[in-house]
């Protein structure tokens, strides 16, 4: 045990333990409010555990092994006692696993719970990444006063419907989330999962999958049966009623407990992570350059656990530090703000321009740029907003991607200074389709002095009545960027990122059964009358010392 203490040291990064010797006591029974039983596993010190602070975890993945140890280990060495408790229906805890749906009523009521244990002593705080930070939203506005603070990181109080809206639907995520899921509980289920992302076979089998048509046929080609997760994603979007009680974003200006949340700037629910943050009262953001599964997240969500979190378990105040503090991408170092989004970056136009050129100046006079979009051969997802296991996330290397000739790039010239953006990035793309139902797809990228593009953040917009130009306003991801003195700015124009984001077959029919797939003639407009920009909240660099 000794040695995974090490490994997990040296992992996150984290100072020596106050102990490494620790005492598990397993299989709880956490009782809920209709009967349900809950099994959650207490991690102490092997001496002086009871009364320490508590850290409580609520997680569908498992209680043991490689899922909880980096989670659990870390904070049971260094001041706290850890309760990690298996959500409703996973590894041994009562009922249907029905996702996102009870942790309200099981979350308050494991609350209840823990404050009466005899090993409690006087506060606890809320802790985890991902489902186990959507865990923490979902109670934290009724959280009992021993409940000192939450840590939730790359987490948002929604969830799953960030991926669900009608005009942006993102396909890969919840689908090979809803894969995992199902089959975590086999044998080896997890460890499967992750040397198939290795290996090949397993990420092979779910991208075929991804290509089936009618989608509503994908779960069944990937795990060999329908899974009521992945048949909902397809038929639900997210403003409908079937996702109402696992919509926690009401909730969160009630929230009086001292929040610090950890995001990434590559993370899929970076948008309604930064909108739950500034919604609170109470609250410090952190984010870095990282996806959603990034080693860096842990780092940083257990430090702060262990910082933030023990002191005001403990009574005490956390180290003073600004309320916003991110890692500026480009520059590559952390900075610190007041707020989010920061001051002084005002939006400013870049206009698409003829030629493949992009500027700060209205565009002249000129034609339409067009390529051709094949939903058979679709535009692919390259690095950026990734989850799926063995998929490369982040900035990557563009080169492949711009060559397609169904990808438009536009440029400027080489920056005669530093440029820096932080805040909300958008698009406005005045666009034609030969077709009715197409999508934009506008991606950000920064040139180097060697010509090789890199994505910055990027969106798409999927539209009706694509037929007629009209301009597609594309929210893009939020960044913290700096393009340095002779790099150049790029914006790509597609009409996809697939898997990431679901195909367009081009017929308007209903994601989960279509089965036509038409090839769609795109047309993008910068002219006058037609003005397509990218939305940059800028600021220009007067000096290395310049900064905030």
């Amino acid at each position: 045990m000794n040695l995974n203490s090490h490994l997990v040291q040296r992992m996150l990064r984290l100072p020596p333990p106050l102990t490494r010797d620790l005492t598990v006591e397993r299989d709880l029974r956490v009782p809920m409010r209709d009967g349900a039983v809950l099994l959650a596993d207490r991690w102490t010190p092997a001496t002086g555990g009871d009364g320490l602070p508590t850290a409580l975890i609520r997680v569908p993945y498992g209680r043991s092994g490689m899922t909880a140890a980096p989670m659990v280990r870390p904070l049971a060495e260094r001041g706290f006692q850890v309760l990690i408790q298996s959500t409703r229906g996973t590894f041994g805890s009562d009922g249907p696993f029905d996702p996102l749906r009870r942790e309200r009523e099981d979350g308050l009521d494991t609350l209840d719970w823990v404050i009466e244990q005899p090993w409690f002593g006087e506060s606890m705080i809320l802790v985890g990444a991902s489902y186990s930070g959507f865990t923490q939203w979902a109670v934290a506005d009724a959280a009992p006063p021993q409940v000192k603070a939450m840590i939730p990181g790359v987490s948002e109080s929604a969830l799953t419907l960030d991926f669900l809206h009608g005009d942006a639907f993102s396909l890969e995520t919840p689908f090979v989330w809803g894969v995992q899921v199902a089959g975590q509980e086999r044998r080896f289920g997890m460890l499967r999962q992750m040397l198939g992302g290795k290996l090949g076979g397993e990420r092979k089998k779910v991208q075929r999958a991804l290509r089936t048509l009618p989608l509503n046929q994908a779960d069944t080609a990937a795990i060999g049966r329908h899974y009521d997760y992945i048949q909902n994603i397809l038929v639900h979007d997210a403003d409908a009623p079937f996702w109402r009680d696992l919509d926690h974003r009401h909730r969160v200006a009630d929230i009086t407990v001292p929040v610090s949340t950890v995001g990434g700037w590559y993370d899929i629910f970076l948008p309604g992570q930064l909108r739950d943050y500034r919604a609170l009262r109470n609250a410090r953001l952190t984010v870095g350059p990282w996806a959603h599964i990034s080693m860096g997240v842990g780092h940083t969500y257990t430090a702060e656990a262990l910082d933030f979190g023990l002191a005001l378990a403990r009574g005490e105040q956390p180290a003073e530090r600004a309320p916003v503090r991110l890692f500026v991408m480009g520059e590559d170092k952390w900075r610190d703000f007041p707020s989010w989004p920061p001051p002084g970056y005002e939006p400013q136009r870049f206009h698409l321009q003829p030629d493949g050129a992009l500027g700060t100046e209205a565009p002249a006079d000129s034609s339409p740029d067009g390529y051709r979009y094949d939903p058979a051969d679709p535009t692919p997802a390259v690095g950026g907003v990734r989850m799926a296991f063995g998929e490369k996330a982040g900035r990557v290397d563009n080169t492949a991607l711009e060559a397609r000739p169904d990808v438009l790039t536009y440029t400027t010239a080489a920056l005669d200074g530093d440029v820096e953006i932080i805040g909300d990035v958008s698009a406005e793309i005045f666009f034609r389709s030969s077709l009715p139902f197409a999508d934009v797809f506008v991606r950000l990228c920064d040139v180097d002095a060697d010509g090789r593009s890199t994505n910055v953040c990027d969106g798409l917009l999927s539209l009706t009545g694509a037929d007629d130009t009209r301009a597609a306003r594309v929210r893009m991801w939020p960044t913290a960027y700096r393009f340095k003195r002779g790099h150049r700015i790029r914006v790509q124009i597609s009409s996809g990122a697939f898997p990431r984001y679901n195909r367009n077959p081009g017929t308007g029919e209903p994601r989960a059964t279509a089965t036509t797939l038409r090839t769609a003639d795109q047309q993008v407009f910068h002219d006058p009358r037609h003005p397509s920009a990218v939305l940059l909240p800028i600021r220009q660099v007067t000096s290395e010392k310049s900064g905030q």
